[in-house]
């Protein structure tokens, strides 16, 4: 063999030699091989790094391993050194090792049996440092738990939401059949339970023959936004039997949320219908303006004055009357209804009045919910209310 032969072939295994301890850094993996006859023992560079021991201090015979591995994981080494001793097979095991004060690193050994005539002669071993990988594990685990605690959390905290939200506003069964008007009212929570919030509606005979219809969302969510909401309606149906006009009870209002609850704000639409004459006489404080269907056209009606509840204590609300004719529909409703993320406000009145042309008469209640369906279904982030009045001449 020439000088540059062998040159060369020096060369290339200098390379291999560097190749593999860049894989083995890579990889955080080691080898090593114990004589069992000659007591002599290999061990690669990153096998040292992986035991955290210095290589001027030599490597460790098998039997020496067991005083670096955590007394928890002494019997899976133990089984491994036993299995491998009967030189059948290779074998592996996972332990940890201290290496020091709170460094503990997650190990898989491999061994296979070195056999020859009479038994084995050594053993060859492959060590892999795995501890980022549990670790990952751990956090993937823990994270899967937590995201179970809080969905389980969540739908808990929505049932109990919800359950008030029904022991403060509840939905009546059907229509409310009163002297030539039907009235139906849906409560529509958010999808998300961080959403819901103080939607609320009313809608009551008065002892003069008038209805009581009213309809508000309180700002905010959860259960904050409901107790303020229950404060609004419980306030408003007690100031109703003062017999005062809509405009008059919705000052009465904002006084209430100037001065009792604060940091809130609220919408609401207050208007008494006379089911003998069918005139409708109402005040608004930020809310939209309910939408009229009349002769199968709809409609908003224009508004009278007013600004959100708890903006201002120094501006007058205003009223305005409406005549509803026989066959007319009133539908009254929150802004969950028509806003939404994913699309304009105007796109949602569009919808909503679109949908509302199809109500039936004669099935107000069941209409409700085909109208739900026609505008995309509930809100994902706003909870709604709807109540919609029919002058009867629909059947």
């Amino acid at each position: 063999m020439s000088a540059a032969t062998e040159v060369g072939g020096h060369l290339d295994c200098e390379l291999l030699a560097v190749r593999l301890a860049h894989a083995q850094r890579l990889g955080n993996m080691g080898w090593a091989e114990w004589n069992l006859r000659t007591g002599c023992i290999i061990w690669s560079d990153q096998t040292y790094a992986i035991f955290g021991r210095d290589p001027d201090d030599g490597p460790l015979r098998l039997a020496e391993v067991a005083d670096h591995v955590e007394p928890a994981d002494l019997a899976a080494l133990d089984e491994l050194l036993w299995t491998v001793g009967q030189g059948v097979e290779p074998v592996q095991a996972e332990f940890r090792i201290r290496r020091g004060a709170g460094d503990v690193r997650n190990l898989r050994m491999v061994l296979e049996p070195l056999m020859a005539p009479g038994g084995p002669t050594g053993v060859h071993g492959v060590i892999q440092d795995i501890t980022g990988r549990r670790r990952a594990e751990r956090i993937m685990s823990e994270s899967r738990r937590q995201l179970l605690e809080a969905r389980v959390q969540a739908a808990e905290e929505r049932h109990v939401m919800l359950a008030l939200r029904e022991a403060i506003l509840p939905e009546p069964v059907g229509c409310l059949d009163l002297p030539r008007t039907r009235i139906a009212v849906r409560y529509v929570p958010a999808e998300k339970t961080a959403s819901l919030g103080g939607d609320w509606f009313e809608a009551a005979a008065l002892p003069d023959d008038r209805v009581l219809l009213a309809i508000g969302d309180v700002s905010g969510h959860g259960l904050p936004a409901i107790a303020h909401m229950a404060q609004l309606r419980h306030a408003l149906i007690g100031l109703t039997m003062t017999g005062a006009p809509p405009n008059r009870l919705l000052a009465w209002l904002n006084d209430l949320v100037l001065h009792r609850l604060a940091d809130t704000t609220a919408t609401a639409i207050v208007g008494h219908l006379d089911t003998a004459t069918g005139v409708f006489t109402w005040g608004q404080a930020g809310n939209l303006a309910p939408i009229l269907v009349r002769d199968g056209v709809a409609s908003q009606l224009d508004p009278p004055r007013g600004v959100l509840l708890g903006a201002a204590g120094d501006r007058p609300y205003r009223l305005a009357t409406t005549e509803l004719r026989d066959g007319d529909l009133l539908l009254m409703f929150t802004d969950g209804l028509v806003e939404r993320r994913d699309r304009d406000i105007d796109e949602g009145l569009d919808l909503v009045m679109t949908a509302a042309c199809k109500l039936p008469g004669c099935d107000l209640d069941e209409g409700l919910d085909r109208l739900l369906t026609d505008i995309g279904g509930p809100n994902p982030e706003d909870d709604a209310c709807l109540l919609a009045v029919g002058i009867l001449g629909w059947c």
